[in-house]
């Protein structure tokens, strides 16, 4: 069976090497300054479950005349690169490609489910924390690396058996999940939440327990995400929301989004993607969300700020 992983960054970099080590036929696609990189130094991961260090195969771009597509395709791109990446990957999709999506958020399906339809559109949770050094080295910056998937469609893959193995064999904390969309909601609003939290006050979630608001800041966060998620028909499992809510409340916890990162390096953000997205559907079913939209309002001002710095 092979794999295309779409780049070979912190998530697709890391999944993809665990993939390789453990005997998957793994091809990554990635822009020629990464290439370059990979063909000098190899795919690294550091990581305190283990180093890996592999020869990857690597291609710049799938070529349409390819006898033999590719089985499974593994989108681990950020949203806003997502338009650019389908078209990256159309010449590698075969009549029974699966499209394995890594992205946060559930924005995306909609526009897979309309290239792709939604059965061969599998749903997919990746939690990872994870970082590129600029010596292209991935460092993986804890002892978690899980990744969920599940099948959406009504018709079964002849690919997502075979996949699923691979992937226990790997060593990755997996599991193939039975509603797959359900889980992304759970993880949707803890992002949701996270993101907003941590972006709007620029610190981890142990500092802003510390602030004179901030637990009732983070509560309410979490409080108007599950008031959107009811109205759009998902009741966030219990277990999941318990385990969310202490990871939410940690005193001390250094816990930070992602998009915090990606602020303080300067970078694009998925804001319209996730809180964007989840503000949208709010309005959408009439829920007042006045704190979700104010941490809205907080990235569009940086993303604008960004621009003009660029222009």
């Amino acid at each position: 069976m092979r794999i295309l992983m779409l780049g070979a960054g912190g998530t697709g970099g890391y999944f993809g090497a665990r993939i390789h080590a453990a005997g998957g036929d793994v091809s990554f696609l990635v822009r020629p300054a990464r290439a370059e990189n990979l063909l000098a130094h190899g795919l690294r991961v550091s990581s305190p479950l283990g180093d890996v260090h592999i020869n990857p195969k690597i291609l710049t771009s799938p070529s349409s005349a390819a006898s033999e597509k590719f089985a499974v395709i593994v989108l681990s791109c950020k949203a806003y690169d997502l338009d650019a990446a389908l078209d990256s990957i159309a010449p590698a999709v075969g009549p029974q490609t699966l499209i394995l999506p890594l992205l946060n958020g559930i924005a995306h399906l909609a526009r897979l489910d309309a290239r792709y339809g939604p059965a061969r559109v599998l749903g997919g949770i990746a939690h990872l924390a994870v970082t590129l050094a600029p010596s292209g080295e991935i460092r993986h910056l804890n002892d978690f690396h899980r990744l969920i998937i599940g099948a959406r469609g009504n018709t079964a893959s002849p690919h997502l058996p075979a996949l699923s193995e691979l992937l226990v064999r790997s060593g990755i904390d997996f599991s193939l999940s039975a509603n797959i969309e359900g889980d992304m909601w759970d993880k949707f609003i803890f992002l949701c939440t996270l993101a907003a939290a941590t972006c709007t006050m620029r610190g981890p979630i142990g500092d802003i327990l510390e602030t004179h608001a901030g637990a009732a800041f983070i509560v309410g966060l979490l409080d108007e995400s599950l008031a959107v998620a009811a109205k759009c028909g998902h009741t966030a499992n219990p277990e999941q929301l318990a385990l969310y809510r202490n990871h939410l409340s940690a005193r001390g916890s250094t816990l930070t989004a992602s998009m915090l990162r990606d602020i303080e390096r300067g970078g694009p953000t998925e804001a319209d993607h996730i809180l964007g997205d989840m503000v949208g559907r709010a309005a959408a079913h009439s829920v007042e969300t006045p704190l979700l939209k104010l941490a809205y309002s907080h990235l569009q001002a940086y993303e604008l700020g960004r621009r003009r710095k660029q222009a």
